[in-house]
């Protein structure tokens, strides 16, 4: 019996030089992500004193590339392939890789503009934009995934008042039971490990739930794989 004949792999050779200039890019992209949103993050404890803008500058480079990597797997599937369909490039991936340069271009461009003008904006906002704006030129309205997009937008509005909701109840706990009472240090105290407990309980579940998938064992990623194929061979 003749082996299973296999199918050349395309040549892209040719744009290897849009991988490097995507590389290129996507650290700039990262610069310019740092010098608005972890200043978002760490606006206020600068501010306030309690750490240096050096001390902030480092804590925000360890820790934002670990959490990128522990917990950014489901962002960055959204990203790639939620919203836009990435199956009508088939036959002109080259078209997807000018667009995804592109977008992350122009994301990196107005971050920067953004920050000399001091403005607080999102990153993630930026490059949903972006990734819509060049789908909606490459391939139209077809191109984009509305249901999907309309999740994230929705999500724009819904997490400020989760978190406004959650902050007010949480202030008001550490009002009635810390700053209200004649010592608040002691109570004060007794509480930073609850904080920190409950913080590093919420990433931990968020890490081993829906974390990078890398991180799973090969046994689990092949049951799931051998799941998936059972449940397509049953369709």
């Amino acid at each position: 019996m003749d082996p299973t004949p296999t199918v050349p792999p395309v040549a892209m050779t040719g744009f290897l030089w849009m991988l490097i200039l995507g590389f290129i890019i996507a650290f700039i992209l990262a610069f310019s992500v740092g010098a608005n949103d972890v200043a978002n993050s760490f606006g206020t404890a600068v501010g306030s004193g309690v750490v240096t803008l050096r001390q902030a500058c480092v804590l925000a480079s360890v820790f934002e590339t670990v959490g990128s990597v522990l917990l950014g797997a489901k962002v960055s599937e959204t990203i790639r392939k939620g919203l836009i369909d990435v199956e009508m490039y088939n036959s002109t991936r080259e078209l997807l890789m000018a667009g995804s340069i592109s977008a992350m271009f122009g994301s990196a461009v107005w971050q920067l503009v953004a920050s000399f003008l001091k403005l607080p904006i999102s990153g993630t906002h930026c490059i949903v934009g972006a990734t819509i704006g060049f789908s909606l030129v490459a391939q139209g309205q077809e191109g984009v995934r509305w249901s999907e997009l309309l999740k994230i937008v929705l999500s724009w509005f819904i997490s400020p008042l989760l978190s406004g909701i959650m902050s007010a109840i949480l202030f008001f706990l550490v009002r009635r039971f810390i700053l209200s009472k004649a010592d608040p240090v002691p109570n004060g105290l007794r509480a930073l490990p609850i904080f920190y407990a409950c913080t590093v309980g919420i990433n931990l579940f968020s890490i081993m739930y829906t974390g990078a998938p890398r991180l799973k064992s090969p046994r689990r990623r092949l049951a799931c794989a051998g799941f998936g194929r059972r449940q397509a061979s049953v369709r």
